[in-house]
């Protein structure tokens, strides 16, 4: 349910509601992680949030996402209406860093180490090496 009273939300709630995170208890180890500021304080997960309040979270690979609370809800709502909560004011990347993007994850892709074999290619290894059938 949206609230229209300045009585304020828990943040942790709040980040799951708005669908900032997957749950609540991702958005609790964020804040003790010293990973979200509310205006450029350090939050806790218990911290009350208002309208108005502007949130930095801090994302993988070194980008930070701003957004500025709009409304508040302490319940579950739909995908839409939970983007109707805040104001995403993150500055769009520039070519540079989309570009250090693509290539971080080719980097990564090259880096991931093979599979196990599974048991249909463990068997054709052996088939091949000539230890087996």
């Amino acid at each position: 349910m949206v609230n229209a009273e300045p009585s304020g939300v828990r943040l942790d709630v709040w980040l799951d509601v708005a669908c900032l995170f997957r749950t609540r208890s991702e958005a609790q180890k964020a804040c003790k992680g010293g990973k979200l500021d509310v205006n450029r304080q350090a939050a806790k997960p218990h911290r009350v949030l208002h309208i108005g309040d502007e949130i930095e979270i801090s994302r993988p690979f070194g980008r930070k996402q701003r957004v500025i609370v709009r409304a508040l809800a302490d319940r579950h709502i739909s995908r839409a209406g939970a983007r109707a909560l805040y104001e995403d004011v993150t500055p769009a990347p520039s070519p540079e860093e989309i570009e250090m993007r693509r290539m971080e994850r080719i980097y990564r892709a090259a880096m991931t180490p093979p599979r196990a074999p599974d048991k249909r290619q463990r068997r054709a290894l052996r088939r091949m090496k000539g230890r087996d059938e």
